[in-house]
């Protein structure tokens, strides 16, 4: 299968090796001129390095036009971080065809982000827009054109934008991932299952102490204590109320089932905690303001969370008091200045109205 990745980060990189390894034919585009001109003298290569030891894979194409990356693909996937959806959306608009599949794993909602970008350019192709719960693999750069996998997701739920598309959205994505692919719905009963704005918001906030005080620090190991856990569960509990207040089904991935070694699996199986940390890949600098726990999870995911909470007629008490906090550190108002329904034009919908646009699309 033609697949084009977008984006220059560890998923990114994860996603252009590992499904190049996996026979497809990978292009991938990236903004950076500098960058791109030096991984073309480089041979396009990525080496990825996994449990099964060290495999050098070729791209396809490694360019910055992103009409020559996208052009004849059946599968689109941007593994970028959420703030960065909105420029990409744009730059990709224009390019989108019929049948084509645009994948953000995980997006913070930013399937209509893509969608409604495809909108705004005139473009009515029949594309559909998808979005999961966390990054498809536990992965980190090592080197310029290195990429190590620490795991591979086991189990991915999947919603796609608009539903009435998603039988064929669905197929596409499971030609790339094999086995792993679940059906959750709608595109908001995917940014639903996002882990991240559960697991890094209490993280990120509540070992803000050591995070300023040591030069390195791995908050998935030392950070990860009992206390910080029964928040986190908590908070989760919040996410599920508010996934089950929309009538959204079961099943919901519970975070806890992450930390588990027995039990139902989540999504990158059982144990994976434990192999997260002996890694040693997320023992590192975090600039507390800047990382993308803070700017990425908390500031865009917990506002989605507390704003789509309020159209159910709730109000998630942790949810909102991490968005405060984080706001405060930052100098910020989050609650503003995040991922909204707001922000994305959906505020004057009603519950009915919002299912029947994730239904039928614009």
């Amino acid at each position: 299968m033609k697949i084009a990745v977008l984006g220059g980060g560890n998923g990114s990189f994860a996603a252009a090796g590992d499904l190049a390894l996996s026979g497809h034919e990978v292009r991938l585009w990236r903004r950076d001129a500098d960058q791109v001109a030096a991984h073309r003298a480089a041979g396009a290569r990525i080496l990825v390095r996994d449990h099964n030891g060290r495999h050098d894979v070729t791209l396809a194409l490694v360019t910055t036009a992103i009409a020559e990356a996208v052009d004849g693909t059946e599968l689109i996937l941007c593994p970028a971080p959420a703030f960065a959806h909105a420029d990409i959306a744009r730059l990709l608009a224009p390019h989108l065809r019929d049948g084509q599949v645009v994948f953000l794993p995980p997006a913070t909602f930013g399937s209509m982000i893509f969608a409604q970008a495809a909108r705004d350019a005139g473009n009515h192709a029949k594309a559909s827009f998808a979005e999961t719960g966390t990054l498809p693999w536990l992965t980190r750069k090592h080197g310029p054109f290195e990429v190590a996998i620490t795991i591979r997701a086991k189990r991915l739920p999947v919603g796609v934008f608009p539903l009435d598309r998603a039988p064929h959205a669905l197929e596409v994505i499971g030609r790339a991932f094999p086995d792993a692919i679940e059906p959750c719905g709608d595109a908001l009963s995917g940014a639903l299952m996002n882990a991240g704005p559960i697991i890094h918001p209490p993280l990120i906030v509540m070992n803000a102490g050591p995070i300023e005080h040591f030069e390195r620090w791995d908050i998935h190991k030392e950070g990860t204590q009992g206390a910080i856990r029964r928040v986190t569960d908590a908070l989760d509990a919040e996410r599920i109320a508010v996934r089950e207040a929309l009538g959204y089904g079961a099943p919901h991935f519970p975070l806890a089932h992450h930390y588990a070694r027995e039990g139902e699996i989540w999504m990158y199986g059982r144990g994976s905690h434990d192999r997260l940390t002996e890694s040693g890949d997320w023992r590192e600098r975090i600039v507390l303001t800047e990382h993308r726990y803070m700017r990425e999870d908390l500031r865009l995911g917990l506002s989605l969370l507390v704003s789509v909470a309020g159209l159910a007629g709730m109000a998630p008490p942790l949810a909102k008091a991490f968005l405060s906090i984080g706001g405060a550190i930052c100098g910020e108002d989050f609650a503003r200045g995040g991922r909204t329904l707001e922000t994305l034009g959906l505020d004057n919908l009603s519950k009915a109205e919002l299912q029947t646009l994730l239904r039928n699309g614009f």
